[in-house]
């Protein structure tokens, strides 16, 4: 009889371990309400710190690590907090944001920022500290992202 199947939705925080050949992974996610991270286990193609991910698991009971979420399915959702979305751009995904480009930006344009980087790129010019240059970068650099793992619409 199958476990019962169980749903989360949260930030990845840090990966505990990645292997890139098979994909195995161990992340920390904070989930809203809950109050210490959660570890989830699994295959991810493409996992990074700071994105925001709906998944779909069982829970298991690790006899050296206690309880973890055992990831069947998965998909990245658009981060949908200030801090998600900071946490997403200055992650190192996205090439020319680190930590303290993705605050500038996300503290001009807030909630907006992911709908202004898909729709409205040029727009990061009127973040202080970005210039022409670093805007044509991020812009390759999200197109290329976003190839790989697309939000859902």
């Amino acid at each position: 009889m199958p476990d019962n199947i169980d749903y989360l939705q949260g930030i990845v925080e840090r990966l505990t371990f990645h292997s890139k050949e098979t994909g195995y992974t161990v992340a920390r996610l904070k989930v809203p309400k809950a109050q210490d991270l959660i570890t989830v286990v699994g295959n991810f193609a493409n996992i990074q710190a700071g994105q925001t991910l709906a998944l779909e698991g069982t829970w298991r009971s690790h006899p050296k690590f206690g309880d973890q979420f055992q990831v069947t399915q998965y998909r990245e959702t658009k981060p949908a907090t200030i801090t998600g979305i900071e946490k997403y751009l200055g992650s190192g995904l996205i090439k020319g944001v680190g930590p303290v480009t993705a605050r500038r930006i996300v503290t001009h344009f807030g909630l907006d920022t992911l709908d202004i980087i898909e729709n409205e790129i040029d727009r990061l010019i009127e973040v202080p500290g970005i210039a022409k240059k670093r805007v044509k970068m991020i812009k390759t650099a999200w197109e290329t992202q976003k190839a790989i793992t697309p939000f859902p619409l």
